[in-house]
């Protein structure tokens, strides 16, 4: 007679042989399920992983979630992680556009957008700029005065080549032809270290993020890269207000290594969307500046999709790692 737990390391050796893992996909979860975050600890992308599987954690039963930052070369270092991690329903990640997208368009990378199973969209913050509280630029338009005056002088921090604050950068310069230096860094949250440090003029960070940072500190937020004033930060104005046309900032999903198995991605889908009803994640998400923007899974490819198109079009205009 076998000892207690033979027929299980057989059943996972035997899994592991023939690496079948839907075939062999038993009650879920058995184990923790990873969630990896290719930002620093702090960012706005490691706040939306952490209220998210708080939440997910009290929908799923026995489920545990371990949130793994792996920041570094503007997400990628994270994103590759969460493309080899094994399709086996216990790796699970936060995926940040444009990075998802823009990474494997100016670059060879381990991965591209069918190297994921998208669970569900969870958040769309707008960019903003902003600037140390001693800056004598107040506004959009004073930026774009002293950029004009003084073409690459002024230095704003960004998430690293290709992120969503790289190309909102980008995207300014274009239409108010103006010329900025941008500077890379691993994530907004040392973005945010230097400019309260005065190491750099400016930072392009998501909304949610520049109103945590400003909170009791000497911050300024210059503009919101949206349509219209959120309802997050009535104060501050648009771009369009401004008079530029300037629309950017990041969505912020869950995404699995392609291939896992249906039972888990039935698991983590139900849970996505009773989160999205619950009034304790709601009220985390609303107090902690994340504007919540829910797409069930094929809604949220569709998206992904589209804004593929519209940075692939960019990028034959105009490569953003020059």
């Amino acid at each position: 007679m076998n000892p207690p737990g033979i027929p299980t390391m057989k059943k996972a050796l035997l899994c592991s042989l023939l690496a079948l893992p839907a075939l062999c996909f038993g009650a879920y979860p058995e184990r923790p399920i990873n969630l990896i975050v290719p930002f620093p600890a702090g960012a706005g992308s490691d706040l939306t992983a952490r209220t998210i599987a708080a939440c997910m954690e009290s929908k799923i039963p026995a489920a545990r979630f371990v949130v793994l930052n792996k920041p570094g070369a503007s997400g990628d270092i994270g994103l590759s992680a969460l493309a080899q991690a094994a399709p086996d329903g216990y790796t699970i990640g936060l995926v940040n556009t444009p990075g998802v997208i823009s990474l494997p368009i100016e670059r060879k990378t381990a991965y591209t957008l069918d190297s994921f199973d998208f669970i569900a969209n969870l958040v769309e913050d707008p960019g903003t700029i902003s600037v140390h509280a001693d800056s004598p630029i107040r506004t959009v338009a004073d930026l774009v005065a002293a950029a004009r005056a003084k073409p690459g002088a002024i230095t704003v921090g960004t998430q690293g080549i290709g992120s969503a604050g790289h190309i909102s950068a980008l995207s300014l310069e274009q239409a108010a032809g103006i010329k900025l230096t941008a500077v890379p860094f691993q994530g907004a949250s040392p973005a945010s270290v230097a400019l309260l440090g005065k190491v750099i003029d400016g930072a392009m960070t998501n909304l949610g993020e520049a109103i945590t940072f400003a909170n009791g500190k000497p911050w300024r937020i210059l503009g919101i890269m949206s349509p219209a004033r959120s309802s997050q930060a009535p104060d501050i104005p648009t771009f369009q207000e401004a008079g530029y046309t300037v629309l950017g900032g990041s969505m912020r999903g869950l995404a699995a290594p392609r291939g896992i198995p249906a039972e888990a991605m039935a698991q983590l889908t139900r849970a996505v969307d009773e989160c999205n009803r619950d009034d304790t994640y709601l009220t985390r998400a609303r107090n902690t500046y994340q504007p919540l923007r829910y797409l069930k899974r094929d809604e949220y490819i569709k998206n992904l999709q589209a804004v593929d198109r519209e940075l692939r079009k960019l990028w034959s205009v105009n490569p953003w790692q020059q």
